[in-house]
Protein backbone atom coordinates (compact mmCIF):
# COMPACT_ATOMS: atom_id res chain seq x y z
CA UNK A 1 0.00 0.00 0.00
CA UNK A 2 3.20 2.76 0.28
CA UNK A 3 2.44 4.91 -2.95
CA UNK A 4 6.05 6.19 -2.91
CA UNK A 5 7.21 8.32 -6.24
CA UNK A 6 11.06 7.91 -7.13
CA UNK A 7 12.64 11.63 -7.48
CA UNK A 8 14.90 11.48 -10.80
CA UNK A 9 16.86 14.37 -9.53
CA UNK A 10 19.16 12.98 -6.84
CA UNK A 11 20.50 16.43 -6.11
CA UNK A 12 18.28 16.65 -3.30
CA UNK A 13 19.08 13.81 -1.47
CA UNK A 14 21.67 15.63 1.36
CA UNK A 15 24.93 13.28 1.41
CA UNK A 16 27.38 15.42 2.33
CA UNK A 17 27.48 18.25 4.52
CA UNK A 18 28.58 20.95 2.48
CA UNK A 19 25.13 20.27 0.23
CA UNK A 20 23.05 20.33 3.39
CA UNK A 21 24.45 23.42 4.01
CA UNK A 22 23.71 24.48 0.33
CA UNK A 23 20.06 23.39 0.83
CA UNK A 24 19.90 24.97 4.17
CA UNK A 25 20.53 28.21 2.45
CA UNK A 26 18.16 27.58 -0.61
CA UNK A 27 15.12 27.36 2.12
CA UNK A 28 15.84 30.30 3.81
CA UNK A 29 13.68 32.70 1.77
CA UNK A 30 10.72 30.83 2.60
CA UNK A 31 11.67 30.49 6.37
CA UNK A 32 10.32 32.99 9.06
CA UNK A 33 12.54 34.59 10.10
CA UNK A 34 13.18 35.82 14.10
CA UNK A 35 12.20 39.27 13.71
CA UNK A 36 8.71 39.74 15.68
CA UNK A 37 5.90 39.92 13.94
CA UNK A 38 2.98 42.76 14.12
CA UNK A 39 1.27 42.47 17.48
CA UNK A 40 -2.01 41.68 16.17
CA UNK A 41 -0.32 38.63 14.12
CA UNK A 42 1.18 37.74 17.69
CA UNK A 43 -2.13 37.83 19.77
CA UNK A 44 -4.95 37.56 17.18
CA UNK A 45 -5.21 34.06 18.75
CA UNK A 46 -5.30 35.00 22.17
CA UNK A 47 -8.11 34.29 24.28
CA UNK A 48 -9.93 32.83 22.10
CA UNK A 49 -12.57 29.81 22.99
CA UNK A 50 -11.02 27.37 20.02
CA UNK A 51 -12.48 23.62 20.13
CA UNK A 52 -11.26 21.03 17.39
CA UNK A 53 -13.91 20.34 14.90
CA UNK A 54 -12.32 17.95 12.58
CA UNK A 55 -8.84 15.54 13.01
CA UNK A 56 -6.25 13.13 11.18
CA UNK A 57 -4.06 11.62 13.12
CA UNK A 58 -0.34 11.64 11.03
CA UNK A 59 0.82 7.91 10.63
CA UNK A 60 4.84 7.73 9.43
CA UNK A 61 6.59 9.18 6.48
CA UNK A 62 5.25 6.59 3.94
CA UNK A 63 3.46 9.01 1.35
CA UNK A 64 4.66 9.69 -2.35
CA UNK A 65 7.45 13.10 -2.37
CA UNK A 66 6.15 15.92 -2.99
CA UNK A 67 8.33 18.73 -4.97
CA UNK A 68 7.05 21.69 -5.81
CA UNK A 69 3.72 20.77 -6.09
CA UNK A 70 0.27 22.19 -4.84
CA UNK A 71 -1.77 19.49 -2.34
CA UNK A 72 -5.62 20.38 -2.53
CA UNK A 73 -7.28 17.82 0.54
CA UNK A 74 -11.30 18.25 1.62
CA UNK A 75 -12.77 17.94 5.32
CA UNK A 76 -16.25 17.85 6.49
CA UNK A 77 -15.79 19.87 10.07
CA UNK A 78 -18.59 18.63 12.49
CA UNK A 79 -19.16 21.60 14.50
CA UNK A 80 -19.11 25.10 12.44
CA UNK A 81 -18.32 28.49 13.46
CA UNK A 82 -17.12 31.82 13.42
CA UNK A 83 -12.82 31.48 12.83
CA UNK A 84 -10.92 29.01 11.28
CA UNK A 85 -7.60 27.81 11.52
CA UNK A 86 -5.63 24.47 10.48
CA UNK A 87 -2.79 22.94 11.88
CA UNK A 88 -0.28 20.97 9.51
CA UNK A 89 1.93 18.31 11.12
CA UNK A 90 5.33 17.38 10.20
CA UNK A 91 5.12 15.39 13.52
CA UNK A 92 6.82 11.95 12.09
CA UNK A 93 8.82 13.38 9.01
CA UNK A 94 12.53 13.45 8.96
CA UNK A 95 12.82 16.23 6.34
CA UNK A 96 11.57 19.91 7.11
CA UNK A 97 8.29 20.65 5.34
CA UNK A 98 8.29 24.13 3.70
CA UNK A 99 4.61 25.29 3.18
CA UNK A 100 5.12 28.03 0.65
CA UNK A 101 1.37 29.13 0.64
CA UNK A 102 -2.02 27.98 2.09
CA UNK A 103 -5.11 28.86 1.51
CA UNK A 104 -8.57 27.41 2.99
CA UNK A 105 -11.92 27.78 1.31
CA UNK A 106 -15.67 25.95 0.67
CA UNK A 107 -15.46 22.96 -1.44
CA UNK A 108 -17.30 23.18 -4.58
CA UNK A 109 -19.25 19.91 -4.07
CA UNK A 110 -21.10 20.07 -7.24
CA UNK A 111 -20.37 16.94 -9.34
CA UNK A 112 -18.53 17.98 -12.44
CA UNK A 113 -16.27 20.24 -10.07
CA UNK A 114 -14.49 17.69 -8.32
CA UNK A 115 -11.62 19.32 -6.63
CA UNK A 116 -13.35 23.02 -7.09
CA UNK A 117 -13.25 25.31 -4.80
CA UNK A 118 -16.32 28.40 -4.29
CA UNK A 119 -13.94 31.77 -4.90
CA UNK A 120 -15.55 33.85 -2.74
CA UNK A 121 -15.19 31.71 0.10
CA UNK A 122 -11.04 31.17 -0.35
CA UNK A 123 -8.69 32.87 2.15
CA UNK A 124 -5.09 33.47 2.48
CA UNK A 125 -3.48 31.23 5.56
CA UNK A 126 -0.58 32.54 7.16
CA UNK A 127 1.62 31.66 10.35
CA UNK A 128 2.71 34.59 12.47
CA UNK A 129 1.53 36.86 9.35
CA UNK A 130 3.68 35.56 7.42
CA UNK A 131 2.80 33.81 4.18
CA UNK A 132 4.94 31.00 4.37
CA UNK A 133 7.13 28.65 6.81
CA UNK A 134 9.69 26.03 7.51
CA UNK A 135 8.14 23.64 9.63
CA UNK A 136 11.16 20.86 11.19
CA UNK A 137 11.11 17.19 11.71
CA UNK A 138 8.96 16.22 15.09
CA UNK A 139 6.70 19.58 14.93
CA UNK A 140 3.24 20.46 13.64
CA UNK A 141 2.24 24.02 12.94
CA UNK A 142 -0.86 25.93 12.99
CA UNK A 143 -2.24 28.70 11.01
CA UNK A 144 -3.41 32.24 12.43
CA UNK A 145 -7.19 31.92 12.48
CA UNK A 146 -9.22 33.58 9.94
CA UNK A 147 -12.93 34.85 9.49
CA UNK A 148 -15.63 32.60 8.00
CA UNK A 149 -18.99 31.87 8.80
CA UNK A 150 -18.93 28.29 9.07
CA UNK A 151 -22.12 25.94 9.13
CA UNK A 152 -21.72 22.86 10.78
CA UNK A 153 -21.06 19.78 8.67
CA UNK A 154 -19.48 22.02 5.89
CA UNK A 155 -16.74 21.03 3.74
CA UNK A 156 -13.30 22.74 3.62
CA UNK A 157 -10.93 22.64 0.65
CA UNK A 158 -7.51 23.38 1.97
CA UNK A 159 -4.66 23.98 -0.08
CA UNK A 160 -0.95 23.99 -0.08
CA UNK A 161 1.88 24.85 -2.08
CA UNK A 162 5.10 22.64 -1.08
CA UNK A 163 8.26 24.09 -2.69
CA UNK A 164 10.66 22.02 -1.48
CA UNK A 165 11.57 18.15 -1.83
CA UNK A 166 9.49 16.66 1.30
CA UNK A 167 11.36 13.35 1.12
CA UNK A 168 8.87 10.49 1.65
CA UNK A 169 5.46 12.43 3.52
CA UNK A 170 3.88 12.29 6.34
CA UNK A 171 0.85 10.84 5.69
CA UNK A 172 -2.33 9.93 7.22
CA UNK A 173 -2.92 6.77 5.16
CA UNK A 174 -6.65 5.78 5.01
CA UNK A 175 -8.55 9.08 4.32
CA UNK A 176 -11.55 7.46 3.09
CA UNK A 177 -11.27 10.74 0.60
CA UNK A 178 -10.15 11.67 -2.41
CA UNK A 179 -7.11 14.28 -2.46
CA UNK A 180 -5.59 16.35 -5.30
CA UNK A 181 -2.16 16.87 -6.33
CA UNK A 182 -0.68 18.79 -9.26
CA UNK A 183 1.82 19.58 -11.68
CA UNK A 184 4.77 21.53 -10.99
CA UNK A 185 3.30 25.08 -9.14
CA UNK A 186 1.73 27.34 -6.90
CA UNK A 187 -2.64 26.30 -7.87
CA UNK A 188 -3.28 27.09 -4.03
CA UNK A 189 -6.06 30.58 -5.32
CA UNK A 190 -6.89 28.50 -8.50
CA UNK A 191 -10.65 26.97 -8.50
CA UNK A 192 -9.63 23.89 -10.00
CA UNK A 193 -6.31 23.13 -9.90
CA UNK A 194 -3.66 20.93 -12.30
CA UNK A 195 -4.04 17.44 -11.65
CA UNK A 196 -1.15 15.07 -12.16
CA UNK A 197 -2.91 12.23 -9.37
CA UNK A 198 -5.50 11.77 -6.79
CA UNK A 199 -4.79 9.91 -3.51
CA UNK A 200 -6.84 8.52 -0.81
CA UNK A 201 -3.93 9.70 1.35
CA UNK A 202 -3.87 12.64 3.86
CA UNK A 203 -0.94 14.78 3.65
CA UNK A 204 0.55 17.13 6.44
CA UNK A 205 -2.46 17.70 7.17
CA UNK A 206 -4.27 16.88 10.79
CA UNK A 207 -6.71 19.38 12.19
CA UNK A 208 -9.28 21.81 12.13
CA UNK A 209 -10.31 24.28 14.81
CA UNK A 210 -13.16 26.66 15.11
CA UNK A 211 -14.26 29.68 17.22
CA UNK A 212 -17.78 28.30 17.70
CA UNK A 213 -20.95 30.16 18.04
CA UNK A 214 -22.05 29.37 21.28
CA UNK A 215 -20.21 28.45 25.07
CA UNK A 216 -21.94 25.31 25.83
CA UNK A 217 -19.74 22.55 24.07
CA UNK A 218 -18.91 19.00 24.56
CA UNK A 219 -15.59 18.16 22.23
CA UNK A 220 -15.72 14.53 21.54
CA UNK A 221 -12.31 12.54 20.19
CA UNK A 222 -12.44 9.20 18.83
CA UNK A 223 -9.62 7.04 19.69
CA UNK A 224 -9.02 4.18 17.87
CA UNK A 225 -7.76 1.94 14.94
CA UNK A 226 -9.45 1.29 11.21
CA UNK A 227 -12.86 0.93 12.35
CA UNK A 228 -12.57 4.44 13.79
CA UNK A 229 -10.82 5.35 10.83
CA UNK A 230 -13.36 4.32 8.67
CA UNK A 231 -12.26 1.35 6.45
CA UNK A 232 -14.63 -0.21 4.42
CA UNK A 233 -16.79 3.17 4.16
CA UNK A 234 -17.89 4.62 0.67
CA UNK A 235 -15.02 7.35 -0.19
CA UNK A 236 -16.16 10.81 -0.23
CA UNK A 237 -19.35 10.54 1.60
CA UNK A 238 -18.14 10.96 5.20
CA UNK A 239 -19.92 7.48 6.64
CA UNK A 240 -17.79 6.74 9.16
CA UNK A 241 -19.03 5.83 12.74
CA UNK A 242 -18.01 9.42 14.11
CA UNK A 243 -19.05 11.14 11.17
CA UNK A 244 -22.44 9.66 11.86
CA UNK A 245 -22.57 9.97 15.47
CA UNK A 246 -21.60 14.13 14.77
CA UNK A 247 -25.11 14.10 12.75
CA UNK A 248 -26.82 12.58 15.67
CA UNK A 249 -25.47 14.64 18.23
CA UNK A 250 -26.44 18.16 16.18
CA UNK A 251 -29.57 16.83 14.69
CA UNK A 252 -32.14 19.29 16.30
CA UNK A 253 -34.95 16.87 16.36
CA UNK A 254 -32.98 14.51 18.78
CA UNK A 255 -34.14 14.15 22.29
CA UNK A 256 -31.59 12.72 23.96
CA UNK A 257 -28.64 15.23 22.75
CA UNK A 258 -28.78 17.64 25.31
CA UNK A 259 -30.48 21.38 23.84
CA UNK A 260 -28.09 24.13 23.65
CA UNK A 261 -25.11 22.09 23.02
CA UNK A 262 -22.80 22.38 20.37
CA UNK A 263 -20.63 18.78 19.81
CA UNK A 264 -17.50 18.65 18.10
CA UNK A 265 -16.17 15.21 16.91
CA UNK A 266 -12.80 14.89 16.05
CA UNK A 267 -11.62 11.22 14.55
CA UNK A 268 -8.44 10.40 15.71
CA UNK A 269 -8.21 6.45 14.23
CA UNK A 270 -5.66 5.00 12.11
CA UNK A 271 -5.80 2.20 10.65
CA UNK A 272 -3.97 -0.76 11.88
CA UNK A 273 -3.37 0.86 14.90
CA UNK A 274 -2.51 -1.26 18.15
CA UNK A 275 -2.35 -0.21 21.84
CA UNK A 276 1.75 -1.41 22.50
CA UNK A 277 3.11 -1.98 19.51
CA UNK A 278 4.29 0.79 16.41
CA UNK A 279 6.12 -1.30 13.96
CA UNK A 280 5.63 -3.22 11.26
CA UNK A 281 4.50 -2.24 9.16
CA UNK A 282 5.19 1.85 9.37
CA UNK A 283 1.87 2.90 8.21
CA UNK A 284 -0.06 1.84 11.09
CA UNK A 285 1.05 4.40 12.90
CA UNK A 286 2.52 5.06 16.44
CA UNK A 287 1.19 2.97 19.25
CA UNK A 288 -1.96 4.36 20.92
CA UNK A 289 0.10 4.27 23.78
CA UNK A 290 2.63 7.00 22.28
CA UNK A 291 0.42 9.61 20.79
CA UNK A 292 -2.39 9.93 23.05
CA UNK A 293 -1.43 12.85 24.41
CA UNK A 294 -0.82 13.91 20.83
CA UNK A 295 -3.70 13.08 19.23
CA UNK A 296 -6.57 13.04 22.47
CA UNK A 297 -5.34 15.51 25.27
CA UNK A 298 -3.93 18.33 22.77
CA UNK A 299 -7.27 18.96 20.79
CA UNK A 300 -8.29 21.78 21.98
CA UNK A 301 -11.81 21.77 24.35
CA UNK A 302 -11.62 18.31 24.44
CA UNK A 303 -14.52 17.09 26.99
CA UNK A 304 -14.69 13.24 26.01
CA UNK A 305 -12.96 10.36 24.05
CA UNK A 306 -14.35 7.23 22.97
CA UNK A 307 -11.60 4.29 23.11
CA UNK A 308 -12.16 1.47 20.74
CA UNK A 309 -8.55 -0.30 20.43
CA UNK A 310 -7.43 -3.33 20.83
CA UNK A 311 -8.21 -6.32 17.98
CA UNK A 312 -5.19 -5.42 16.46
CA UNK A 313 -2.89 -6.21 18.93
CA UNK A 314 -4.52 -9.30 19.26
CA UNK A 315 -5.01 -10.28 15.63
CA UNK A 316 -1.69 -8.72 13.94
CA UNK A 317 0.63 -11.11 15.71
CA UNK A 318 -0.83 -14.23 13.76
CA UNK A 319 -1.25 -12.88 10.55
CA UNK A 320 1.87 -11.34 10.75
CA UNK A 321 3.86 -13.73 12.19
CA UNK A 322 5.04 -11.56 14.90
CA UNK A 323 4.95 -13.91 17.91
CA UNK A 324 7.12 -12.01 19.62
CA UNK A 325 4.42 -8.86 19.85
CA UNK A 326 1.75 -10.91 21.60
CA UNK A 327 -0.18 -9.64 24.11
CA UNK A 328 -2.11 -10.84 27.02
CA UNK A 329 -5.51 -9.64 28.29
CA UNK A 330 -3.57 -7.85 31.21
CA UNK A 331 -1.62 -6.34 29.02
CA UNK A 332 -4.46 -4.98 27.35
CA UNK A 333 -6.46 -3.83 30.76
CA UNK A 334 -2.74 -1.57 31.35
CA UNK A 335 -2.73 -0.14 28.03
CA UNK A 336 -6.23 0.83 28.58
CA UNK A 337 -5.50 2.01 32.41
CA UNK A 338 -3.11 4.11 31.06
CA UNK A 339 -5.28 6.06 28.96
CA UNK A 340 -7.74 6.59 31.70
CA UNK A 341 -5.94 7.93 33.95
CA UNK A 342 -3.82 10.35 31.51
CA UNK A 343 -7.46 11.57 30.21
CA UNK A 344 -8.86 12.12 33.94
CA UNK A 345 -5.40 13.84 34.79
CA UNK A 346 -6.86 16.50 32.40
CA UNK A 347 -10.42 16.17 33.18
CA UNK A 348 -11.94 14.21 30.28
CA UNK A 349 -13.87 11.88 30.36
CA UNK A 350 -13.42 8.24 29.22
CA UNK A 351 -15.93 6.32 27.51
CA UNK A 352 -14.45 2.67 26.15
CA UNK A 353 -16.15 0.77 23.41
CA UNK A 354 -16.41 -2.93 23.06
CA UNK A 355 -14.21 -4.76 20.68
CA UNK A 356 -16.49 -5.78 17.44
CA UNK A 357 -17.00 -9.53 16.50
CA UNK A 358 -14.42 -10.68 13.81
CA UNK A 359 -14.62 -14.51 13.27
CA UNK A 360 -14.21 -15.37 9.40
CA UNK A 361 -11.84 -12.20 8.68
CA UNK A 362 -10.11 -12.54 5.18
CA UNK A 363 -7.16 -11.59 6.41
CA UNK A 364 -5.49 -15.07 6.56
CA UNK A 365 -4.31 -15.90 10.34
CA UNK A 366 -6.22 -13.17 12.12
CA UNK A 367 -8.58 -14.67 13.84
CA UNK A 368 -7.77 -17.63 15.99
CA UNK A 369 -9.55 -19.43 18.74
CA UNK A 370 -7.04 -18.67 21.38
CA UNK A 371 -7.47 -14.85 19.95
CA UNK A 372 -11.99 -14.97 20.48
CA UNK A 373 -11.13 -15.79 23.80
CA UNK A 374 -8.82 -12.78 24.79
CA UNK A 375 -11.38 -10.33 23.14
CA UNK A 376 -14.27 -12.03 25.17
CA UNK A 377 -12.20 -11.34 28.43
CA UNK A 378 -11.26 -7.86 27.32
CA UNK A 379 -14.90 -7.12 26.32
CA UNK A 380 -16.53 -8.35 29.93
CA UNK A 381 -13.38 -6.17 31.48
CA UNK A 382 -14.52 -3.24 29.63
CA UNK A 383 -17.99 -3.74 30.41
CA UNK A 384 -17.44 -3.99 34.21
CA UNK A 385 -14.72 -1.16 34.44
CA UNK A 386 -15.58 1.40 37.11
CA UNK A 387 -12.89 3.71 36.11
CA UNK A 388 -14.38 4.50 32.66
CA UNK A 389 -17.40 7.55 32.79
CA UNK A 390 -19.70 4.95 30.33
CA UNK A 391 -19.45 2.21 27.70
CA UNK A 392 -20.50 1.83 24.52
CA UNK A 393 -21.64 -2.32 23.64
CA UNK A 394 -20.43 -1.88 19.88
CA UNK A 395 -19.91 -5.66 20.42
CA UNK A 396 -23.99 -6.50 21.22
CA UNK A 397 -24.78 -3.97 18.51
CA UNK A 398 -23.31 -5.31 15.22
CA UNK A 399 -22.79 -9.23 16.35
CA UNK A 400 -25.02 -11.79 14.51
CA UNK A 401 -27.21 -13.30 17.35
CA UNK A 402 -27.33 -16.61 15.53
CA UNK A 403 -23.27 -16.72 15.17
CA UNK A 404 -22.36 -13.63 17.88
CA UNK A 405 -18.77 -13.93 17.06
CA UNK A 406 -19.53 -12.78 13.40
CA UNK A 407 -20.34 -9.66 12.32
CA UNK A 408 -24.30 -9.18 11.46
CA UNK A 409 -24.37 -9.69 7.24
CA UNK A 410 -25.81 -6.98 6.35
CA UNK A 411 -23.74 -4.55 8.35
CA UNK A 412 -20.32 -6.47 6.91
CA UNK A 413 -17.86 -4.45 4.25
CA UNK A 414 -17.17 -7.89 3.26
CA UNK A 415 -14.02 -9.29 4.84
CA UNK A 416 -15.52 -10.17 7.93
CA UNK A 417 -13.87 -7.12 10.23
CA UNK A 418 -14.33 -4.14 9.19
CA UNK A 419 -18.24 -2.62 8.79
CA UNK A 420 -20.08 -1.51 5.95
CA UNK A 421 -22.06 2.22 5.72
CA UNK A 422 -25.23 0.45 7.40
CA UNK A 423 -22.61 -0.67 10.30
CA UNK A 424 -21.19 2.50 10.52
CA UNK A 425 -24.59 4.07 11.40
CA UNK A 426 -25.65 1.31 13.80
CA UNK A 427 -22.23 1.40 15.51
CA UNK A 428 -23.03 5.36 15.96
CA UNK A 429 -26.77 4.62 16.48
CA UNK A 430 -25.91 2.42 20.03
CA UNK A 431 -24.47 5.08 21.48
CA UNK A 432 -26.26 6.66 24.28
CA UNK A 433 -25.99 10.53 23.49
CA UNK A 434 -26.81 11.36 27.34
CA UNK A 435 -22.95 10.25 28.14
CA UNK A 436 -22.18 13.83 26.19
CA UNK A 437 -24.97 15.80 28.33
CA UNK A 438 -22.10 17.06 30.82
CA UNK A 439 -18.84 17.69 30.87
Amino acid sequence: MVNRIKNGRARFVIARPLIGVFFVLLSLPLTISFAAPPARAQNQSANLPWTGTWGASPAFPVGQEINNQTIRQFVRVSLGGTRVRVRFTNETGTQPLVIGSARVALADTAKDKAGAIKKESDHKLTFAGQDSITVPPGAPVVSDPVDMDLQDFSTLAISMFVPRWTGPAVVHPLAVQTAYISTTGDFTADEKIAVTSMTKFRFFLSGVDVVPRGSNLATIVTFGDSITDGYGATVDTDRRWPDRLAERLNDPTNKNAKKGVGYAVVNAGISGNRLLHDLPPAMFGPSALARFDRDVLSVPGVSHVIILEGINDIGQPTSMSLSDQAVTVEQLQAAWGQLIDRAHGRGVKVIGGTLLPYQGTTFPGYWTAAGETQRQSFNTWIRENKALDGVIDFDGAMRDPAKPTFLKADLDCGDHLHPNDAGYKVMADAIDLRLFSTR
